[in-house]
């Protein structure tokens, strides 16, 4: 679905607009509306419509300049369909000249404004193929020249067609950054693009044994395949790197950083010092950013908290399991794991307190009593505030752990046969993915309208609700707790399209996204 803005002075044109004409059966989508120029320029620049229909003549600014300005302001404009009561030739040249896709006559006639969006709906998809193409074209011949860069010595030739083909000006700073996750997937080059590493200063690429990438330059030429990229972002960009990965791996990942090179000349021997150093840090489990030029970057050091957070999401995930032998050990293994990253006891039954709570949650889920289970391990072990040293600590965390086993050992088969339970507990977790309710009914063997008024019998929220709930609250805590952009943030919640995310975010919380996240920074401040 594209995203449609709706622009004219007359509320009565504007209605007939959003009743008479089928949008979503062409491929649009209303996002919102304007009554003058003014409100539709600020609308285009916070919600980036594909297409804005105006009209011609509105107070303080009209469409044609707000065609003009549109244009000279934003580096991807909308397309424009021009509606006008004059039958004016000077009108529809000036629509014309300011690239407007169509000029339509009020009365609007719903069959004209059909074929219209017929057919700018067939260009929007050629020209997206197209830049897809060339996007993917850009970013392939941007990898084969890196690798030829790698293996060989630089020659004037090649590094000239470089310098063209990657759009960096000679002598620009390079640095190279190889990953490496404890995952064996081979597509950290295509997640690393996905989540809008490529462009902007930065090329991802496989090397001859599959290991992704990445050049970042710091200074260039014309925007290009590369771009241009501040020197300030070299680190930041490491950190992002890193962040993404280990938010969508859900596991710790290393990113290694080369030192400054001067030019493609040098592309082999900041590949070569980036590959030694993510070799000589590869045992280190907690992951994190490492740097070749120690002078200018903090010393390598392991991620707390990601490593003890994975710890106990891998247990958390074995006592839903249940296998009594596998809980004992890990339970313990993560007790010690908070040792040996320097927690004191106080830190370490923090952690316990996250789990107790998660634990708990899970047994409120499958319908059991979290107070009965917590009361029957303060008998057999006290109370968490009491745990004096890490030995009592470990043996409370074991016992928690097996307790919780032993209970939803016993829930899980009668919960089972509840299918609605089910049903939202799927939700839950898949619901950053395409989720809809025919498509769950039939999963859930089901009539659809039946599962609907189910859902908002159990939930008290109909399936729709329930689900943008949930999309809404993750990305609340993307927004609080990592440095992704709003698109990122849209797809890794569920919403391909950034545009419907704004307006569900907006309509959710009342604010919008960077508002939002502009907010908190501000309070941290």
């Amino acid at each position: 679905m594209w995203n449609v803005l709706l622009v004219d002075d007359e509320p009565w044109v504007l209605e007939g607009l959003k009743s008479m004409i089928d949008w979503e059966r062409s491929g649009f989508r209303i996002c919102g509306e304007a009554a003058n120029g003014a409100d539709a320029l600020r609308l285009i620049r916070e919600l980036r419509p594909k297409l804005v229909v105006t009209d011609v003549r509105m107070p303080a600014l009209g469409g044609l300049e707000l065609i003009e300005q549109t244009n000279r302001l934003l580096p991807n404009p909308p397309k424009f369909i021009v509606l006008s009561g004059y039958d004016e030739f000077q009108y529809a040249l000036s629509a014309m000249r300011q690239r407007a896709a169509a000029y339509l006559l009020k009365p609007v006639d719903d069959d004209e404004v059909t074929a219209a969006l017929a057919k700018l709906g067939e260009q929007l998809l050629e020209e997206e193929a197209a830049e897809q193409c060339r996007t993917k074209q850009r970013l392939y011949a941007a990898e084969r020249l890196i690798n030829r860069l790698i293996r060989e010595e630089g020659e004037p030739a090649m590094e000239r067609q470089a310098l063209m083909e990657l759009g960096i000006s000679p002598g620009a700073e390079l640095r190279c950054m190889m990953v490496d996750t404890a995952s064996s997937r081979s597509d950290l080059w295509t997640l690393l693009q996905e989540a809008g590493f490529g462009g902007d200063g930065i090329a991802p690429f496989r090397d001859g044994a599959e290991r992704t990438g990445l050049l970042v330059s710091s200074g260039g030429g014309e925007e290009r395949a590369l771009g241009k990229a501040d020197k300030r972002n070299v680190r930041e960009i490491a950190f992002r790197v890193h962040t993404c990965l280990t938010e969508s791996l859900g596991q710790p990942a290393l990113v290694a950083v080369s030192g400054r090179g001067n030019g493609l000349n040098e592309m082999k021997q900041l590949y070569a010092q980036a590959l030694e150093a993510l070799k000589r840090n590869r045992d280190n489990a907690g992951g994190g950013v490492v740097f070749c030029d120690e002078s200018t970057a903090p010393k390598p050091k392991p991620d707390r908290s990601v490593v003890l957070k994975h710890k106990f999401k891998l247990l958390t995930a074995q006592v839903e399991e249940g296998e009594p032998d596998p809980i004992s050990n890990n339970a313990a293994d993560a007790i010690r794991c908070c040792a040996e990253h320097g927690l004191d006891v106080e830190g370490a039954k923090s952690c316990a307190a996250d789990l107790e709570m998660d634990l708990c949650k899970i047994i409120a889920e499958l319908n059991g009593d979290p107070d009965e289970l917590m009361n029957n391990l303060r008998e057999k072990h006290g109370s968490l505030a009491d745990m004096k040293d890490y030995r009592a600590l470990e043996r409370y965390v074991v016992g928690l752990c097996l307790e919780t086993a032993s209970a939803l050992r016993l829930l899980k088969p009668k919960n089972d046969r509840n299918v609605m339970f089910q049903a939202i507990r799927y939700v839950d977790l898949e619901f950053r993915n395409k989720l809809q309710l025919r498509d769950m009914a039939k999963r859930f063997h089901m009539n659809a309208a039946y599962m609907g008024q189910l859902f908002k019998k159990h939930t008290g929220k109909t399936f729709n609700e329930y689900l943008n709930d949930k999309r809404i609250e993750e990305a609340k805590r993307l927004l609080a707790c990592t440095p992704l952009k709003i698109g990122e943030v849209a797809l890794k919640v569920g919403y391909p399209d950034a545009d419907y995310f704004v307006l569900k975010f907006k309509k959710q919380t009342g604010v919008l996204p960077t508002a939002y996240k502009n907010g908190l920074e501000s309070k941290r401040l």
